[in-house]
């Protein structure tokens, strides 16, 4: 399935691939590559035959940023009358997992991008950062906030008001990152653990997603009450009762996302 202009994408046992695909520019990303990433993940949400969203970047890294030629002569009543960060906004109504792989740098909106994967993997040589302050303006998609809760205050204000770069050993170090790869095996390793995930029930898999990022925007009493209300809820699935009986019978569960 590949009727995108700006990305490529494609389902393969049961993951469903979305790669940038402006190499050329060094991926990077206008309004339309956008929306056709935001339709990708949704299509592939609405499919029972995927588990997992993988984003990936073709070419020389993962992507360069926003595309400022898009943005250069635009006006805040321009950008109000776009409303593009809508596209973002539906992001975290993905119920599946998705997993990031980043190679080369990811700057600016590209980092917000890899911002909102729920796994991040990247390679060795990976770069990180928001120039925005460097063009006069600053992150609008998220990146404060994301960059904030994951690496505390102190060290986000930095990134953010220098632009710095900073590799992928020191986002690991921030939380940033849930593993680093050699270059030539990220694919593979961001695959191996897609999979894994995938052999998962689905509807646990949704419902740990769900709880998690209530967790991140809730008291830890609601949240708590927001996860047990999702515990109970998996006792109505067909998916537990397999799941348990396969437990106490010492065989492999057959789960069915039921």
């Amino acid at each position: 399935m590949n009727n995108y202009e700006y990305i490529e994408t494609n389902v393969e046992n049961s993951l469903g691939f979305i790669a940038l695909n402006r190499p050329k520019v060094l991926n990077a990303l206008n309004r339309g590559m956008v929306a056709e990433i935001l339709d990708a993940m949704e299509t592939f949400d609405r499919n029972d035959d995927v588990k997992v969203i993988i984003l990936s970047g073709r070419g020389r890294c993962f992507a360069a940023g926003a595309d400022i030629d898009e943005m250069a002569d635009a006006t805040a009543i321009d950008l109000e009358r776009l409303n593009q960060f809508t596209d973002w906004d539906r992001i975290a109504w993905i119920k599946k997992p998705i997993i990031g792989a980043v190679h080369g740098f990811a700057l600016g909106g590209a980092f917000e991008l890899a911002l909102c994967c729920d796994l991040l993997l990247a390679s060795n040589d990976a770069e990180f950062g928001f120039p925005e302050v460097l063009l006069g303006v600053m992150p609008g998609a998220g990146g404060t906030v994301r960059l904030t809760k994951l690496a505390g205050k102190t060290k986000a204000m930095e990134w953010l008001f220098t632009g710095m770069r900073f590799s992928a050993n020191e986002a690991m170090q921030y939380g940033i990152l849930n593993r680093i790869v050699a270059k030539e095996v990220l694919m593979e390793e961001t695959i191996r653990l897609a999979q894994q995930i995938a052999l998962q029930p689905p509807l646990s898999i949704r419902f740990i997603k769900e709880s998690v990022l209530k967790a991140i925007d809730s008291s830890i009493y609601e949240a708590m009450q927001f996860e047990r209300k999702n515990f109970s809820l998996l006792f109505s699935s067909k998916d537990q009762k397999e799941g348990m009986q396969a437990f106490l019978e010492k065989r492999k569960a057959n789960f069915t996302g039921r």
